[in-house]
């Protein structure tokens, strides 16, 4: 049976409408049951587009079985998502989750559950991601997939009992952060990672990922990715909490056509992946993309 496809949306109509159509042409959408959650108005400014928001998904058609979660009362962002997931993966054992700032590829639902399966029961896979970055591709690598030490929240997946271990209130963080060899080891999915538990730590930013990142990490979990990418983001408009900077994540959406892929065994990161990948997030590279945003290069 496929897995569950998780929607979370709030107050970007446009975007979502988007996200619906690619969707909805996705090859199992019509197999596959949608569970869709919306927060509830944060500040009166946003009651119109939340509105708007519900009455489009309350159109929506195309899935095996529709079920939707409005929100009474504005939860937040990570503490809604942590709640939805939860929810549905008390029922399921997996789950395919998706934001509304997403295009995916017609193939994306058929990766994310061949993966789901072929990688259940390697307790170091820890999640699937959908979005990839376009490396080039070596003429050595055969399959369709590999893995890195670093979670991606565009378009992903996870089982239960991943999920289900989590420490959401990050008991052990302190300490972490006295341990420089500890947090040496966590940047080994990139140099960015450390910033952002920080963040997230001492208040300065509302995340579920990075401690998701985090506890994946604790448990020296990987995450599968498909060398060509089935997920695009389009959240870097005017509402979306990526406004104004230089789009660092563009990549080639995956046209669709492959239904079955060849998904290797993986027993630790893929070393030319994981090398792109380090390089992608590493100081200089982020500097380099901070002088496009002042350039007004989008």
């Amino acid at each position: 049976m496929n897995a569950p496809v998780l929607l979370f949306a709030y107050k970007r109509p446009v975007e979502l409408q988007a996200t619906l159509r690619a969707l909805q042409a996705n090859h199992l959408a019509s197999q596959s049951d949608l569970y869709i959650f919306v927060d509830a108005p944060k500040r009166p400014d946003d009651e119109p587009k939340v509105a708007q928001v519900r009455q489009m998904l309350d159109e929506v058609t195309g899935f095996r079985s529709i079920q939707r979660d409005y929100a009474s009362t504005n939860i937040g962002c990570a503490d809604s998502i942590i709640r939805g997931i939860s929810q549905v993966l008390t029922e399921h054992p997996s789950a395919i989750i998706v934001e509304d700032d997403l295009i995916t590829a017609p193939n994306f639902l058929d990766f994310m559950n061949q993966c789901l399966e072929q990688y259940a029961d390697n307790p170091r896979i820890y999640s699937i991601a959908g979005y990839t970055m376009p490396f080039q591709k070596p003429a050595n690598h055969t399959t369709d997939a590999y893995c890195i030490p670093r979670h991606s929240p565009w378009g992903w997946a996870t089982w239960a009992n991943r999920w289900q271990s989590v420490d959401w209130d990050m008991t052990d963080y302190p300490e972490f952060s006295l341990d420089k060899w500890q947090q040496k080891e966590f940047m080994r999915g990139g140099s960015d990672l450390l910033g952002m538990l920080r963040d997230q730590m001492e208040g300065r930013a509302d995340a579920w990922d990075i401690r998701f990142c985090y506890n994946r990490f604790k448990a020296d979990g990987l995450t599968v990715y498909p060398t060509i990418s089935k997920v695009e983001n389009i959240g870097f408009g005017k509402d979306a909490t990526h406004t104004d900077i230089y789009n660092r994540y563009k990549t080639s959406l995956d046209k669709g056509d492959q239904r079955t892929f060849d998904l290797p065994i993986m027993q630790g990161p893929t070393p030319y992946y994981h090398r792109q990948t380090v390089e992608h997030y590493s100081v200089p590279t982020r500097i380099y993309n901070r002088l496009k945003t002042l350039a007004g290069m989008r």
